[in-house]
């Protein structure tokens, strides 16, 4: 397995040695003025950003702004300013001296972003694809948790969750191995197969999270086929600048802090960063205010990047480090008195213990007609638990190598293809007495073209993937004996998947969006090798191991309207499964506890989600927003399937100015969350009552000279009612989610 993984990494370095001597004609500058699109003047202190290059840097008091030392080729530029609509434009860089003039109009509210697909930059509307975005600013605003608390907030989002500390995110319904998860340019995996194994990433260092809904295999691959997470690191200081910057958050129930600080600099031709965090959580409380004893939480976080431009090679590095505790509750400590004092924050319970380590290079070489995209990564996860007395008792360390190669090549203005690459090699390995996998190797091998055509206002996406996935386990103690049902197997699984969409700009304002992509995975090791009791359900769980590739095909089809005063979405989506895997009981057992086997049948996930909103110019300082998310997901013979989240119907009023004395951008807003009755839970699951929720927050920003002080105050669960989510694994021990929280977040720039 490492020896694919070093072969391949040969191979990128022999590239980068190559085309790092090849040059793409001369070094060319870009620069620009950018101005107020009403009164014509400089817009000082505007933010332009290439991500592409991952450089920035600001306007100066005449709306001058200047890049030198840039490769030939065409990029998404992003122009931003406190106070103003973000402007994305497309710039063709082929001289020695390039010239971009922006105008920017004023808004008090969040405006889009330049998105990242896979390898590439742009505006979501040049897309078919459905994305939405939620920046770090945002999140903890919203007084998040985390960043499955974050973004479940969002249209066709939620969380399975155990507690406050251990949640993963939902994407219409999916979640686990149908959900990607991508960071630092490479694939994430934690050992996201099993429910109570959370996302396990922190907010720390990042600029925000893109969700990609639906199938996108033909980019990302395998696991990729009920959406994306993409994780974007913060953007760069500006060139000749060095950043510093505190973040502290506070959290009212759970008695909670967290605490960040970090250091950027850059240069024409470098850049590099570093970040320190360190967050703690006791436990919750619902809105009875019963303490949910040991689902507490601990961890801690070290980033550091950097990145250089040599003639015409760019590159980034990026490392990551994180070592979190979370405790898993004892349902028969849950009615007995207090076993510590409120503030402890001592993690000498059962607990998960989860360190991992990311190290990646993403790198662009531009060649004298096209560009080679190439991102290696090497990432280690191990995971503990210890299940009381003080001993370890589960014990995996999953170690992942992977690398894409793309070439990406423009023929003129209109048609760009993609073509490449990807390689994911993993292998697993037990050290623990109690074991729920087995020791494995795996690897994932592609191929994969992707073609996008611009017709005047009609743009084309088209593509083939063709994937290949070995997975050999091997003989583990106390799982897979040859006297037990389940033997070690070496199976190779073969998929071929394809996308086709269009996305036509009517007018600057109305865009219509159509798209039918498939994706695949196959069973994870817990689906194919489970032979045991499976912890916290009282399960005994038997696997499958000829499990065969689970397939889908997503059509789905969206009406978008942006205007100056009304904005609205409505977006539906049917998508169909052939062998969807899940867990079904049977009418046997095992020395008592209910014997349950992973199944596999056809199934249709049917939905969508509207969204609509008002921001009035006669009352610039409001905005007024809804949206309204449903689903419904059945087998073929009529069964509904587990853990599919409720309908949902959420509102926010949205009070905002530019200037109030000394503050500046303040807000208030109120926020509410009715969760409809989930009245058709799947085979082991009740069914869960509605549910309201009020929230509310204020903030403002505050500069003192080269200082910049944002604050804000969230109250969540306002009127602390009592409930619990259909996707709350406590649910089923009668546990409540949190009740009122109220979170102060403080950023300071200095």
């Amino acid at each position: 397995m490492q020896k694919v993984f070093q072969h391949c990494s040969v191979v990128v370095l022999l590239f980068l040695f190559l085309f790092s001597f090849q040059d793409s004609a001369a070094q060319c500058v870009l620069l620009g003025n950018v101005t107020d699109t009403q009164s014509a003047i400089p817009v000082v202190k505007a933010s332009i950003f290439i991500p592409e290059l991952n450089i920035a840097t600001t306007s100066n008091e005449l709306g001058f702004y200047q890049f030198v030392n840039l490769p030939k080729g065409v990029f998404t530029i992003q122009f931003s300013c406190l106070g103003y609509k973000t402007s994305i434009q497309s710039a063709s860089v082929k001289d020695s001296v390039n010239t971009v003039n922006t105008v920017i109009s004023e808004s008090i509210m969040e405006t889009k972003e330049v998105i990242i697909l896979g390898t590439r930059n742009e505006s979501e509307k040049e897309t078919s694809s459905q994305v939405v975005t939620l920046s770090q600013k945002e999140m903890r605003e919203n007084g998040a948790l985390s960043i499955s608390d974050g973004i479940s907030k969002l249209p066709g989002m939620s969380q399975l969750s155990t507690g406050t500390g251990i949640s993963k995110p939902v994407i219409r319904g999916l979640y686990g191995n149908r959900i990607q998860t991508q960071t630092m340019g490479v694939r994430f995996d934690n050992q996201q197969w099993q429910d109570e194994h959370g996302l396990g990433l922190s907010d720390v260092g990042i600029d925000k999270v893109e969700i990609i809904k639906g199938p996108v295999s033909l980019i990302y691959g395998s696991e990729a086929m009920g959406g994306v997470l993409n994780i974007i690191e913060e953007k760069p200081a500006p060139i000749g600048e060095t950043v510093h910057d505190m973040n502290m958050k506070f959290f009212s129930n759970t008695l909670g802090n967290s605490a960040d600080f970090g250091i950027k600099k850059s240069t024409e031709k470098k850049n590099w960063r570093i970040r320190l965090g360190a967050e703690m959580q006791g436990d919750y409380q619902d809105g009875n205010n019963h303490r949910v004893l040991n689902s507490r939480s601990q961890g801690y976080y070290i980033k550091a990047g950097y990145g250089f431009k040599k003639r015409n090679w760019i590159s980034t590095i990026n490392y990551m480090s994180s070592f979190n505790q979370f405790g898993f509750i004892s349902i028969d400590n849950q009615d007995s008195k207090d076993l510590d004092g409120r503030w402890n924050r001592k993690m000498d319970g059962p607990k998960h213990i989860v360190f991992f380590n990311i190290l990646s290079t993403q790198n662009t070489v531009f060649l004298k007609k096209s560009k080679l995209k190439i991102n290696v990564g090497v990432h280690q996860n191990s995971r503990l638990e210890n299940e009381g007395g003080g001993s370890i008792s589960l014990n995996m360390l999953l170690n992942s190598y992977s690398g894409t190669l793309q070439w990406i090549k423009k023929f003129g203005d209109k048609l760009e293809l993609i073509t490449g690459t990807d390689v994911l090699a993993q292998t697993n390995t037990n050290y623990g007495a109690r074991v729920i996998i087995p020791d494995a190797n795996l690897i994932e091998t592609s191929l994969f073209a992707f073609l996008k055509q611009h017709y005047h206002r009609i743009i084309i996406e088209s593509g083939i993937r063709y994937d290949r996935k070995q997975i050999h386990t091997f003989e583990t103690a106390n799982l897979n004996a040859p006297s037990t049902e389940i033997h070690p197997f070496n199976h190779g699984f073969n998929s071929l998947n394809g996308a086709l969409g269009a996305c036509f700009n009517i007018t600057e304002s109305w865009n219509i969006k159509a798209n039918a992509s498939s994706g695949y995975r196959a069973g994870n090791l817990a689906e194919l090798s489970s032979n045991g009791l499976h912890e916290g359900t009282y399960r005994y769980e038997i696997g499958n191991t000829n499990l065969k590739t689970e397939q889908n095909l997503n059509t789905e089809l969206s009406f978008n309207y942006d205007g100056k005063q009304i904005s609205f979405s409505i977006v539906g989506f049917n998508n169909r499964f052939a062998n969807y895997i899940y867990l079904s009981p049977t009418n046997t057992e095992y020395y008592g506890f209910s014997i349950y086997r992973y199944v596999q049948k056809n199934a249709t996930l049917q939905g969508g989600e509207l969204l609509f909103d008002v921001h009035p110019q006669a009352i610039k300082w409001l905005d007024v927003s809804a949206n309204y998310s449903l689903l419904k997901a059945k087998t073929d013979d009529g069964f509904y399937l587990p853990f599919i989240p409720a309908n949902r119907l959420q509102s926010q009023q949205k009070f905002e100015t530019d200037r109030i004395g000394v503050l500046k951008n303040a807000y208030f807003k109120v926020d509410e969350n009715y969760v409809f009755a989930q009245n058709t839970p799947g085979q082991f699951e009740t069914k869960s009552p509605s549910y309201f929720l009020l929230d509310a927050g204020v903030g403002a920003q505050v500069n003192f000279k080269k200082r910049i002080l944002n604050t804000s105050i969230n109250a969540s669960n306002l009127l602390n009612n009592t409930y619990y989510d259909h996707l709350s694994r406590f649910k089923y021990y009668e546990i409540n989610n949190i009740g009122r929280c109220i979170s102060v977040n403080i950023n300071l720039i200095f």
